[in-house]
């Protein structure tokens, strides 16, 4: 029954059960609706994501197929792999990897620098043994540094830690190239620090990223 006074109106106790009912109901209802709509949107985010990384990942595959010189298809997936793996771990731009890489070896198999650098990075022996534990590599002997994905792994912690030091992307990879000791020595005289290695790597970035846009 419902009483109208002055003061307002007041609604008989099953009447108010209902409507607190219908309220909680309504209530549920739109909780629901707007859970779904996350979920919804996360699952559509989750699977642009998935797509962006399959296609970062064809991207990176091209640009081995086109360069690469004596690795298998096995070799050629692994490196794709591992490539895109230490790009997320260490935050680089795989195409800018894939530049220093073309450019320190030209992507060619057993290559070796007359200073000893090995491998697609052009590491040296005693970097990739004081380094390949912390990369999560077992470290055999020197030949290590033929494998792809450990010459990969220890590369890209070397070139990280040295743009850690030197808090720069110029010094870090003047330092990879031409050694730490070299660059602080250069610094330290005041001596303009070597510009050719620089512009080699990133002419080649620009040059892949611009050419592997988009892979179909």
């Amino acid at each position: 029954m419902v009483h109208v006074e002055k003061a307002g109106i007041y609604l008989s106790k099953p009447i108010t059960y209902v409507l607190v009912l219908i309220y909680l109901a309504q209530s549920a209802l739109l909780i629901y609706l707007v859970r779904d709509k996350y979920n919804l949107e996360r699952t559509i985010g989750d699977q642009h994501a998935q797509i962006e990384k399959m296609q970062e990942k064809l991207r990176i595959f091209k640009v081995i197929d086109d360069f690469q010189i004596g690795f298998n298809d096995e070799e050629k997936g692994k490196l794709t792999n591992v490539i895109l793996s230490e790009c997320d771990k260490y935050g680089y731009d795989p195409m800018f990897l894939m530049g220093l890489i073309i450019t320190e070896s030209s992507l060619k198999r057993g290559q070796v620098s007359h200073k000893g650098a090995q491998g697609l990075m052009q590491v040296m022996p005693f970097v990739g043994r004081s380094l390949a534990s912390e990369s999560g590599v077992e470290w055999v002997n020197d030949e290590t540094l033929f494998d792809v994905e450990a010459n990969i792994r220890i590369g890209s912690l070397h070139l990280f830690r040295q743009i850690l030091k030197f808090e720069s992307v110029d010094k870090g990879l003047v330092a990879y190239n031409h050694g730490e000791t070299a660059l602080r020595r250069r610094l330290k005289s005041d001596k303009p620090m070597p510009r050719k290695y620089l512009k080699k790597v990133f002419n080649k970035y620009q040059e892949l990223k611009e050419k592997y846009k988009t892979v179909s």
